[in-house]
């Protein structure tokens, strides 16, 4: 696929980790679904923030950026998740805010290597990657503001007298 080993494992578990961020996004907002997809994401999008900081360092780039907040959302969701006292908003808007970050990603690598799309946005600050980008903004605003409202109820404390 690629000549660099890590570049191809990178763009791989990248991609995984998008259809399966899709595949969980329904029981994120509420809409039923398959919960067991949601670890499976969790784990494969880790995965990326991690082989993405495997690549030499060559200051604070975008990509460099991207990974630390990447970083960031992945720890409040797994405290979310795993943490003393479960917090499901807080869970369900880090793993949209995730998927987000994994097709922004998607959006600024395909104006990057697709020369019909490069040709539209040539240095990415053009008119045309912005629009891509903030219809995927808005579109991930509205979802993480979905999964926030389904969320809202919070867990019953373990030993509360009702």
């Amino acid at each position: 696929m690629f000549a660099d080993p890590l570049t191809s494992i990178h763009t791989l578990l990248s991609f995984a980790a998008i259809l399966l961020g899709f595949a969980a996004l329904p029981a994120w907002l509420g809409h039923g679904g398959r919960r067991r997809w949601t670890p499976a994401f969790l784990a494969v999008a880790i995965l990326v923030t991690a082989t993405g900081f495997l690549f030499p360092f060559v200051g604070f780039t975008p990509a460099f950026v991207t990974g630390i907040v990447a970083s960031a959302i992945f720890v409040a969701v797994l405290v979310a998740r795993f943490g003393s006292s479960r917090h499901p908003r807080i869970e369900a808007v880090g793993l949209v805010a995730s998927l987000y970050l994994l097709v922004f990603v998607l959006i600024a690598q395909l104006f990057a290597k697709v020369p019909a799309l490069t040709a539209l946005a040539p240095t990415g600050s053009e008119p045309p990657f912005a629009v891509a980008q903030v219809i995927c903004l808005a579109a991930f605003v509205w979802l993480g503001w979905r999964a926030w409202r389904v969320h809202g109820a919070l867990p019953p404390v373990a030993g509360a007298a009702g």
